[in-house]
């Protein structure tokens, strides 16, 4: 593989890691109290999680900025200062992704039978340990599908990553950045194995998502026998 692809390939993985921690802990917690949990204002919640669905990259990116840009809280107060770093580009990448993996979470865990849980609580579990012993494992297909298309989104994600991280070569430059700068450099051949490998890891990444999908439509028996089991 050419050197120039090697860096932003790597840090690309890199930021697509941390996305995907991010992505896996709060995705799963909003995903599981927008299915479990009724409380006021829950469809706006709901609606300004799934923004970034619609919303412009570059809108995205701003929103990013002032959050976390000179006169913010963060940083004024914290003194979080991750703005043209990757790890800017990591939580831009989270940002996006998180639709898809609380979509899917959600839809997962509100397909449970809510007898199974009850079940659990009658022979004495905790709540703690009927969400890790049962809720999780009968979600873990949904849990997995919606990770793997959020991480595919982090992967892929370019405008906001731009407006907060740059595309500093080493430092912030991503492989969707690279690209962008191999065709502005008109480096199309550099630029044309860079988008393959991009293509490839999407279509894996898609694949294996919509099969954690099928699988998880049983028939009413094959449904009946696996929340036995």
């Amino acid at each position: 593989m050419p050197g120039p692809i090697l860096e932003p390939l790597r840090l690309s993985f890199q930021v697509m890691a941390l996305a995907t921690l991010l992505l896996f802990v709060f995705g799963l917690i909003l995903g599981v109290l927008l299915a479990r949990v009724k409380f006021p204002g829950h469809l706006a919640i709901e609606t300004i999680i799934l923004l970034p669905l619609v919303l412009p990259p570059s809108v995205v990116g701003y929103y990013l900025l002032v959050a976390l840009g000179r006169g913010s809280p963060l940083k004024e107060w914290a003194g979080l200062d991750i703005l043209f770093t990757w790890w800017a580009a990591a939580l831009a990448s989270a940002l996006v992704g998180l639709p898809l993996m609380v979509l899917s979470t959600r839809a997962a865990v509100a397909n449970i039978n809510p007898a199974l849980e009850n079940a659990a609580r009658t022979l004495g579990s905790s709540e703690p340990g009927v969400f890790f012993r049962v809720t999780l494992p009968l979600a873990r297909r949904g849990v997995l599908a919606g990770l793997v298309l959020g991480a595919a989104r982090a992967l892929g994600e370019f405008g906001a990553t731009l407006m907060v991280a740059g595309s500093i070569p080493g430092r912030t430059q991503t492989l969707p950045l690279a690209i962008y700068d191999a065709v502005q450099n008109r480096d199309y051949i550099l630029a044309n194995q860079m988008v393959l490998i991009m293509t490839g890891i999407a279509f894996v990444g898609l694949w294996w998502a919509r099969r954690q999908e099928e699988v998880r439509k049983p028939g009413p028996r094959q449904q009946t026998q696996e929340e036995i089991e």
